[in-house]
């Protein structure tokens, strides 16, 4: 082995964001996690931080037209760090303008020689000097647009020939470039607390560049730093929450007063968003199989004000253990999934799903949703929810419910909803990231038709 034992190589921006990316890609941990602990570990200074997230998830976005454009220039085996090391300097060099390219080969050349020794340098130097003097590659080279587009875009083959199959080519294509673009910050203003209006008062006078959404009322727009610094974020009048996972709430269509349940709450966005609606009056119920993530649910409740809500430790599978049958009001059922619309800000998920994942998904998304039925009361609302953009999860998965339970109707979204983009099927919305230029979302909402059920039982 060449690699010597790791030496903390404190305030450096790109050693710092190479650590990441080799335990991403040994450990497949997540990358917004080690961010701020990297943070920590090689005490990266205020002005650093927003260059060590681009240069961090920039690579990762383009992890493979990065090794596509650097592979005529390797010849031979690399150890893993220093193949990190070139993707991480090339993405620099091709994708960040303001990076001189001698600074990026210079910091490239310095990293290598204090993790390994001179004969890599001199190789990582070269490589780097022969892709300068000799540019990249085309990927018109690739004859195949579907290949082509998993080049250029950087998502597995797989996954872009499902997604044509579903979507078509020029949604797809659309798609997977926005997945490369980097995220707003988007804050739900508490309105429990303060008006929309208060919040960008206060937040123009702290000198944030804010702006509110033309699509959900309460989403703000946070252009300039980091949300939790804030004096709104700490006093409690917003929470960092996607544009797209806004809508369930809204789809429950709650009111003060009734018995609601959130099955799969953690980290609580959505729960304390309902809440916000229920003005902190009635009973709901914040279920979550993780102990450690209803802490989460917990203090996302008391930042925001709200005394109503109970966390619950339970596989929501199990539910009517614990509760009667026709408990509640209102259900969300936000289940678990493979995550693919959250790609912008999680680009480690592209390498790390396969399409093995769907099967073990579906029973489970199926099971909760039918228990997530016996709960609902005669008239109830029950909504289903991802954060993926797969069709056989999404709408897949709610026609198999519907044929399950005929009493169960789609219905028709509020206004706010209805205003964000035409829905192929009533009922059912499949939000792309192009969308509102914020997460893959999919939303379906069903009422439990009072009657119904004695006439379909009667009819056998």
């Amino acid at each position: 082995m060449t690699k010597k034992p790791e030496k903390i190589w404190t305030g450096n921006v790109r050693d710092a964001a190479l650590t990441i990316l080799m335990a991403v890609e040994k450990q497949q941990a997540y990358s917004n996690l080690l961010l701020h602990q990297t943070i920590e570990k090689y005490t990266i200074e205020d002005k650093d931080r927003a260059l060590l997230t681009e240069l961090t998830y920039g690579t990762l976005q383009y992890k493979m037209t990065l090794d596509f454009y650097l592979q005529p220039f390797i010849k031979g085996k690399l150890d893993d760090w220093v193949l990190q090391l070139l993707r991480l300097s090339l993405y620099q060099i091709h994708y960040l303008s303001r990076i001189p390219d001698h600074a990026a080969v210079n910091e490239a050349v310095n990293i290598a020689k204090r993790r390994g020794h001179k004969g890599i340098s001199g190789a990582v130097n070269g490589i780097l000097r022969s892709i300068l003097r000799e540019g990249v590659r085309s990927t018109e080279e690739i004859k195949d647009e579907v290949e082509r587009l998993s080049i250029e875009t950087s998502h597995p083959l797989w996954m872009v020939k499902r997604f044509v199959s579903e979507y078509g080519y020029e949604t797809t294509a659309i798609m997977l470039r926005e997945n490369n673009e980097p995220p707003v910050t988007t804050l739900r203003v508490n309105l429990f607390k303060r008006t929309v209006e208060q919040v960008l008062h206060l937040m123009t006078q702290e000198g944030y560049v804010v702006a509110q959404s033309e699509v959900i009322p309460e989403c703000i727009y946070l252009y300039n730093s980091q949300a939790a610094k804030t004096t709104a974020f700490q006093k409690g009048f917003v929470t960092i929450q996607d544009e797209s996972s806004m809508i369930p709430a809204y789809a429950l269509q709650v009111e003060p007063g009734m018995t609601v349940l959130d099955m799969c709450s953690a980290p609580g966005g959505k729960t304390t968003h309902i809440a916000e609606k229920m003005k902190n009056s009635g009973k709901l119920i914040a279920m979550d199989i993780h102990q450690h993530k209803l802490k989460l649910v917990k203090e996302n409740a008391e930042r925001l004000g709200f005394s109503f809500i109970e966390t619950v430790e339970m596989d929501g599978r199990k539910a009517t253990e614990v509760y009667p049958e026709q408990s509640f009001d209102r259900i969300l059922v936000d289940a678990p999934c493979s995550g693919l619309g959250v790609m912008k800000r999680k680009p480690d998920i592209k390498y790390t799903k396969n399409e093995k994942d769907f099967a073990s998904l579906k029973p489970i998304q199926l099971n909760l949703l039918d228990e997530a039925y016996k709960l609902l009361k005669q008239d109830g609302l029950l909504v289903y929810s991802t954060c993926t953009v797969d069709r056989d999860e999404n709408e897949g998965t709610a026609k198999l419910f519907l044929e399950a339970h005929p009493d169960m109707q789609l219905q028709p979204f509020p206004d706010v909803i209805k205003g964000i983009k035409v829905q192929e099927q009533e009922g059912m919305l499949q939000l792309f990231p192009q969308d509102l230029r914020s997460d893959g979302f999919f939303v379906s909402v069903f009422r439990k038709a009072e009657g119904n059920l004695e006439r379909l039982e009667a009819r056998h």
